[in-house]
C-alpha cells in the first residue's frame, strides 16, 4: 500500500517541498498537491530612507520586497534558513534565526539592533514581531506586500481523501490547518505533519488518527517528522485501510 502525501502548502514552497519528498522517500509515496492559499501581491513599501534593518518571516516578503525596490544594503533578520536563502540570492545579507517568531525576536534583541526596524509580511502574520520590539525598545514597523488567499482543494485532492488508502498531510501553519480542516469529510485512514502546536491546536480532535509535530519550525524537520506516519500507513492492510 502506497501513501499519498497530500501538499497544501502555496506555490512556490509546496512545488520545493514536494521535490524534497521526492529525494527523501522516492517512489515509497505518491505525491498530490494541492495549495489551500495562494499568494497574491499587495501594498507598497515606506520611504525606505529612514529603516536600518529589514525583518522577513517568510520567502514571500524577501519576493515581494525585491520586485518593489532595488536597496540591497540594508542589513536584514530572517525568521529561518530558507527565508535567509531567499534574501540571500536576492543579493541581501541576512542572519538567520530560530526558525519562529519568539527566536526571531531574541536574536535581534540579543544584537542590540538599532532601529527603526521594519517588517514585511503578509496580511496573515504569525505573533505581534514588531509590537513585542517596539516594546522592547527596538521602533519597529510593518509594510504588508502580499495576501495568502484561501482556496478550495482540488478535484485530484477531494478524490484521494475519499479513497480507502491512507493519506499525510504536512500543514506549515495554523491557518493552512483551519482552512484544510474545516469542513473536511475523509473516508481515508488520515495523519497530519505539524509545523507547531499552534498548527496542531487547528486540528479537530477525531479528524486524523495522528498528529505528529516536527521538532523544529523547518521543511527538514517536516520531513523527519513524517516518517513515522508513513511508517504507520504501510502497517496498515489494504482490506482494513478505511476507517
Amino acid at each position: 500500500m502506497v501513501p499519498t502525501i497530500l501538499i497544501t502548502r502555496p506555490d512556490p514552497s509546496g512545488a520545493a517541498f514536494a521535490d524534497q519528498v521526492r529525494r527523501r522517500f522516492g517512489n515509497t509515496v505518491q505525491i498530490v498537491l494541492s495549495p489551500v492559499l495562494k499568494i497574491e501581491r499587495c501594498g507598497s513599501l515606506p520611504d525606505l530612507s529612514r529603516f536600518r534593518t529589514l525583518i522577513f518571516t517568510s520567502r514571500h516578503g524577501v519576493e515581494a520586497f525585491a520586485a518593489l525596490s532595488d536597496r540591497r544594503d540594508l542589513p536584514a533578520y530572517a525568521v529561518g534558513d530558507a527565508t535567509a536563502r531567499s534574501a540571500r540570492d536576492a543579493g541581501m545579507s541576512v542572519v538567520a534565526c530560530g526558525g519562529d517568531a519568539p527566536s526571531l525576536v531574541a536574536r535581534i534583541l540579543a544584537d542590540e539592533v538599532q532601529g527603526p526596524c521594519l517588517h514585511i509580511h503578509g496580511e496573515h502574520a504569525a505573533g505581534n514581531i514588531s509590537g513585542d520590539l517596539t516594546l522592547a525598545g527596538i521602533e519597529t514597523h510593518e509594510a504588508i506586500l502580499y495576501r495568502q488567499v484561501a482556496v478550495d482543494l482540488n478535484d485530484m485532492a477531494k478524490a484521494v481523501l475519499q479513497r480507502g488508502t491512507p493519506v499525510i498531510v504536512p500543514l506549515f501553519s495554523p491557518r493552512s490547518a483551519r482552512l484544510f480542516c474545516q469542513g473536511l469529510t475523509a473516508r481515508a485512514p488520515l495523519w497530519a505533519v505539524a509545523i507547531s502546536e499552534n498548527a496542531r491546536a487547528e486540528i479537530p480532535a477525531g479528524l486524523v488518527r495522528d498528529v505528529v509535530i516536527a521538532r523544529h519550525p523547518s521543511a527538514p524537520a517536516m520531513l523527519d517528522a513524517m516518517q513515522g506516519p508513513i511508517d504507520a500507513a504501510k502497517r496498515l492492510e489494504g482490506g482494513n485501510a478505511a476507517k
